[in-house]
């Protein structure tokens, strides 16, 4: 029988990463210097075992390392891993536990990024779909995630719009591309499918002439050799005789010959056998899907709140609030009753964030203020920001009838990203809307001020300058495609 004492073990190895009188490797991050063991380092991590092995000693015996890709905060995290084989997720965020599998996977540790993989799909599915344009392109960038990958391109295949229709879809990694186009349940026509690919592939070479008339051989065999990955997945006989006319024809130097010479047989003589491989139709489902049960979008604001809000953004003075076309999706960042009300919260879930709202709810009252930030969130920035697209507002009881709209009039000083993180959210303009607390949590105490407008139009609360609140959210705003 065997005893095993691995808690115990643990937690020697841990308190061993903070000797300093044994240590013989030195690791440089980010202007932070780690301390440790180059015996540790190298049966734990492959990816150390080959740094160190490259990597000479210095006049006093000891290796250094410089890391120049990773936070100090996540190595901290991956070197207490390293010596005690623990991780804890409770007070680690979802952004910052998604970036933590990312560093996993680059430092070799595949059971720690492959763990961290599918916690996130197990527990946090609802941040990966809230963030998923940044998700689907990171995760490609080192193909290995191969779960989230199946994850997204679940999503991806009921609603392609998601990627296809998005401003970064040129940018898509062409692995990414690939495994879309891999997937027989793919909803879309293959015609579309067929332009998609012929936009991603002109846009990899800017130096093709805007008008295909224009192109030359070489533009062609070009344009061939960037999509030779893609073209083959193409199912070519099971587009239309006038899109192969239309779409495919004006394309034909970069098709095989004997995938053009069988498409033109097979517009002819669609009986007669070909020699090229058929692939079977996409699987393209037309039953009516189950109705969605849709959770809340807000705790705190509606429709009509968004249609307004819109109307500001939009700079239009009349909102329909009865339409659901308004240009503008409200995309949940971050609730302070699920994530936290700490600051720190606030930054490291907003940080690089752009064209964000800000709305809380005052404690006591049905009263709601909030702001427009067209910049991005950034938690290594300190002082005053510049934009004159900025503002703030306020519903007093809650109702769209009793708002108050303030533009920005000095842009210099339209928001100003606090020196202490720890105490402050955000701010506009000189606590013109301030998130504040000394408590680590802006319910707690009455920090939050709304005071005498110096840099926007007018004052969006007239009485009771400091408040506490019951709840706010962070909320992305994108523009919906027309």
């Amino acid at each position: 029988m065997a005893f095993k004492f691995l808690e115990k073990l643990s937690k020697d190895f841990s308190e061993l990463l903070n000797d300093t009188e044994e240590y013989n490797v030195i690791i440089e991050v980010d202007n932070k210097t780690f301390t440790a063991h180059s015996a540790i380092l190298r049966y734990r991590s492959s990816y150390f075992k080959k740094e160190l092995a490259k990597t000479v000693p210095n006049d006093d015996n000891n290796k250094i390392i410089v890391k120049t890709n990773i936070s100090v905060q996540l190595f901290e995290i991956i070197l207490k891993y390293i010596y005690g084989g623990i991780i804890d997720t409770k007070n680690i965020d979802t952004k910052t536990m998604f970036k933590l599998m990312i560093s996993a996977n680059e430092f070799e540790f595949e059971e720690l990024s492959e763990k961290l993989e599918n916690h996130l799909i197990e527990s946090k599915a609802s941040w990966l779909r809230t963030h998923f344009s940044f998700i689907y392109h990171s995760i490609f960038k080192h193909n290995k995630f191969k779960n989230l990958e199946k994850f997204c391109n679940d999503i991806i295949v009921k609603h392609p719009s998601i990627i296809f229709e998005s401003a970064e879809f040129t940018s898509l990694h062409e692995s990414a591309l690939v495994s879309i186009l891999k997937r027989d349940d793919l909803r879309m026509k293959e015609s579309e499918i067929w332009d998609y690919v012929i936009k991603w592939g002109t846009a990899q070479n800017s130096i093709l002439p805007e008008k295909l008339e224009e192109w030359s051989d070489e533009n062609f065999i070009t344009l061939k050799t960037t999509l030779q990955q893609c073209l083959p997945l193409i199912h070519y006989f099971h587009i239309s005789n006038s899109d192969v006319m239309d779409k495919i024809k004006p394309y034909e130097k970069i098709l095989d010959k004997q995938i053009w010479n069988d498409l033109k047989q097979h517009l002819i003589l669609p009986d007669r056998p070909i020699k090229s491989i058929i692939l079977p139709p996409r699987l393209v489902l037309t039953q009516e899907l189950p109705a969605r049960v849709y959770e809340s979008f807000s705790t705190i604001i509606n429709e009509e709140h968004t249609a307004m809000i819109s109307s500001w953004i939009d700079s239009r003075s009349r909102p329909n609030y009865f339409s659901k076309n308004y240009l503008y999706e409200f995309q949940l960042i971050l609730r302070g009753s699920k994530d936290g009300f700490d600051p720190r919260t606030f930054w490291n879930i907003c940080d690089g964030y752009a064209n964000t709202i800000v709305v809380t709810k005052v404690k006591g009252t049905d009263e709601i203020i909030g702001g427009f930030n067209p910049l991005a969130w950034d938690k290594t920035k300190i002082g005053d920001m510049s934009t004159n697209e900025s503002f703030m507002f306020s519903f007093k009881g809650g109702n769209i009838q009793n708002s108050i709209l303030s533009r920005v009039k000095n842009e210099n000083n339209a928001l100003r990203y606090p020196y202490s993180k720890d105490k402050f959210g955000p701010i506009f303009g000189c606590d013109e809307f301030t998130m504040k607390t000394n408590a680590s949590n802006f319910t707690l105490d009455k920090q939050n001020k709304c005071d005498t407008s110096y840099y926007y139009e007018k004052s969006i609360r007239t009485t009771n300058n400091e408040f506490s609140i019951i709840d706010y959210e962070v909320f992305k705003v994108v523009k919906k495609a027309i």
